[in-house]
């Protein structure tokens, strides 16, 4: 590169920066797009609307038709945000929180009456008119269910769909429905009758005919399609509108109402605080280990930063706590793919090679061991991000975001700034380091001791679950999100600020559950302030009206309390679940192909298991609540270690191919030769949890430290376990006689 590029490649990196920069402070257009203000926040962060249904009917409806009506509304609701959360409340009624949002009318407009939607035939059994043209009805539903009019309900649709199909050379928008037996046996019955004359079949939802086809033929599979939508989007209104009124129970509006941040502005600042702070220790770090190489991957982390948060608005990302996580791990990877590119750089360079060719040689050894460690994780979120839901989703959503521009910063604005460095003149070896000789540490020989300390912590995880199930207690101390709880409405006499709320109000309703769990919501324009709390008996209940009416003067009648089921739902843990499961599959999957040895792949989910489960004993232990953030700490320290291990594993594939020394020595030096690499990634991405963890209030404590504590775990299972893993079963299991 000459010294004119050098200088123009420089310049663009650094307008690049302050472009990035300018938007992400204002936008670009009359929308602001890309500015970070303009980042949707979850409840935790924003708070946002909350909707309360009760079923309509006087027969209390069945617990499962509850549980099957809260999962669809979940997956209805996830059009306005992947962190919105659906929950029972009491025995017949359903509360839905949206975060982002400030206009509860507008929601309730577009959802109507979820489970209203019913299939009507043009004509009735004497061949009167059910409805005009227009979609007017000229009997009440309730008679034309009782002439038998109504063909179908929405609970016999089981899946509605928009697309497009080709007819001829014209592009037709359709919505695709697939009916339930009971629904297949009614429609085929009714479009054979309607067929005849072409008769049609209106679809009438919430009070309103949405749709009303003509029937071509007797549709006999359990597979319909409606056409004549004007585009896309009108069959998106269609099939969403479907879904919704395909409820098995109806439900009407009880109240609705403009919530505030769960955790508070205060919450976002100290976090925002500790990003810098960990942040700037990160660049200080770099630069004093590695030298110029490291100054310049500050410059390409600076760019990651500010091109994140400008794809979070862009996108319509919905940043929560999780999604943080999410953040914190790309930057991690970010960091760790410059470790693994100036580690190697070091290593040409201590082996006699020009600074030149040392930094192309560097790139181009380090770039599988990169590759492969990114993917794997991609590989990860994108499972987690189709499959999962709510807060699963939502960090799955970030991570991916954050592996793709971290890769693009760290292959290829790290590489053009470290080669404009050199241009310019800074060529001498000093700048660049040189790799030091250590006494080699023999980590096989240690392999008995690493692999009975882990299992021994594991059984320690396992006995205490034991005798924390045995006390009467649960396993874990799982939180409301698992397994409910009491929420209690509470109407102060005068407006009291989130932060003397905190302050004043918790400590003594967790003096009262001795639990630290007390999520807090303020209702917005009124003194109105919702606690969610674990479910409370009845001398609790007592204690609690009485602490509020003794300390803060609330009269008995202004506090309302009642039980709430769990926002995660079993439906929403076994999706989750699921997709742990296929994305630990196509990990494995990856890693044969990559390595052309399934025994690499064993090894790298056998040591995922070990991180799990030492982290899980980590929350018996301490018991640390077991909440929404679980989920997200699990799958952060997955993500992490498998990282970490394939850089080992990707030492030890070089290392086989181009030597035909003893395997245990071969296996030795390969993670000798990462160890450097396996211990700063570590530290600077244990920096920036531990600043997060000093400075957060304590729901951000409680997910900083497992982290912490996981961190720790991926690293010691990546060196001391994942090579030894392998090598047992490499001379174990399917070795050459």
């Amino acid at each position: 590169m000459k010294k004119r590029n050098a200088i123009l490649a420089l310049f663009a990196v650094l307008l690049a920066i302050a472009a990035f920069g300018y938007m992400v402070m204002y936008g670009v257009g009359v929308d602001e797009v890309g500015s970070a203000k303009g980042i949707h926040l979850g409840l935790d962060l924003a708070g946002g609307v909350s909707i309360t249904y009760q079923a309509v009917g006087e027969e209390t409806p069945s617990s499962e038709d509850m549980d099957d009506t809260v999962y669809k509304l979940q997956q209805r609701v996830q059009g306005y945000s992947t962190e919105a959360q659906v929950y029972k409340e009491g025995s017949d009624r359903i509360s839905i929180e949206i975060p982002g949002l400030s206009d509860a009318n507008a929601v309730l407009e577009e959802l109507g009456r979820p489970g209203s939607l019913y299939f009507i035939n043009h004509l009735d059994h004497e061949g009167k008119e059910n409805y005009d043209a227009a979609g007017n009805l000229n009997k009440t539903i309730e008679e034309l269910i009782a002439d038998g009019s109504v063909v179908l309900t929405g609970s016999n649709v089981k899946e509605a769909r928009a697309g497009t199909i080709k007819d001829g050379v014209e592009q037709k928008n359709v919505v695709d429905l697939v009916l339930d037996e009971e629904g297949t046996k009614k429609f085929a019955e009714a479009t054979t009758e309607a067929a005849k004359t072409h008769d049609t079949i209106m679809i009438y939802y919430d009070g309103a005919a949405v749709s009303i086809p003509a029937v071509q033929s007797a549709i006999t599979g359990g597979m319909a399609q409606i056409s004549g939508q004007k585009d896309l989007e009108e069959s998106e209104k269609l099939a969403s509108t479907i879904r919704i009124g395909g409820l098995k129970i109806e439900l009407e509006e009880l109240r609705s109402n403009v919530v505030g941040a769960q955790l508070g502005s205060e919450a976002i600042a100290r976090s925002l605080k500790a990003g810098a702070i960990g942040f700037g220790i990160i660049v200080l770090f770099m630069c004093i280990v590695y030298f110029v190489p490291g100054f310049a991957s500050s410059i390409a982390l600076v760019l990651y930063c500010l091109v994140t948060v400008f794809c979070l608005d862009f996108f319509d990302f919905t940043l929560t706590l999780p999604g943080i996580a999410g953040i914190v791990l790309s930057i991690g990877m970010a960091v760790d793919a410059n470790v693994i590119t100036f580690a190697r750089i070091r290593e040409e360079i201590a082996a006699g090679k020009s600074v030149r060719s040392a930094i192309d040689e560097g790139y181009k050894k380090a770039l599988s061991a990169i590759i492969d460690g990114n993917v794997t994780t991609l590989i990860a979120a994108l499972v987690l991000g189709v499959i999962g839901t709510g807060s699963i989703k939502g960090f799955a959503q970030t991570l991916a975001l954050g592996i793709v521009v971290s890769m693009i910063t760290a292959l290829f604005v790290t590489k053009l700034i470290i080669r404009a460095f050199y241009a310019l003149g800074i060529q001498d070896a000093k700048w660049y380091g040189k790799a030091k000789t250590y006494k080699q540490i023999d980590f096989l020989s240690k392999k008995t001791l690493f692999i009975v300390l882990s299992v021994g912590v594991i059984i320690v995880g396992i006995v205490t679950m034991i005798f924390n199930s045995a006390k009467g207690n649960h396993a874990l101390n799982f939180s409301l999100e698992f397994l409910g709880g009491t929420s209690t409405n509470v109407t102060f006499n005068e407006d009291m600020p989130l932060a003397d709320i905190d302050s004043k109000v918790v400590p003594s309703i967790e003096k009262i559950t001795g639990d630290a769990n007390v999520q807090v919501q303020k209702v917005t324009g009124s003194n109105e302030v919702i606690f969610k709390t674990r479910s409370l008996n009845v001398q609790e209940r007592e204690a609690f009206n009485n602490m509020m009416e003794s300390e803060f003067s609330v009269p008995a009648d202004k506090i309302v309390a009642e039980t709430i089921s769990s926002t995660i739902s079993s439906e929403m843990s076994r999706d989750a679940i699921l997709a742990i499961i296929v994305a630990t599959i196509l990990m494995l999957i990856y890693i044969w192909f990559r390595f052309k040895d399934v025994r690499f792949g064993a090894s790298s989910v056998i040591c995922l298991i070990h991180d799990v489960l030492v982290v899980v004993t980590f929350y018996a232990l301490a018991r640390i609540t077991v909440g929404s953030t679980f989920v997200a700490c699990i799958l952060t320290i997955v993500g992490y270690s498998i990282n970490a291990t394939i850089v080992i594993f990707d030492r030890i594939r070089e290392k086989l191919a181009a030597s035909k020394e003893a395997l245990d020595k071969l296996v030795n030096e390969a993670v000798n030769q990462t160890l450097s690499r396996s211990i700063f990634t570590s530290l600077t991405t244990f920096i920036m949890v531990a600043v997060l963890y000093i400075l957060g209030v304590s729901s951000v404590k409680e997910f900083a430290l497992p982290l912490m504590i996981g961190i720790i775990c991926g690293t010691y299972s990546s060196v001391c376990l994942a090579s030894a893993i392998w090598y047992l079963l490499r001379t174990k299991v399917g070795a050459k006689k």
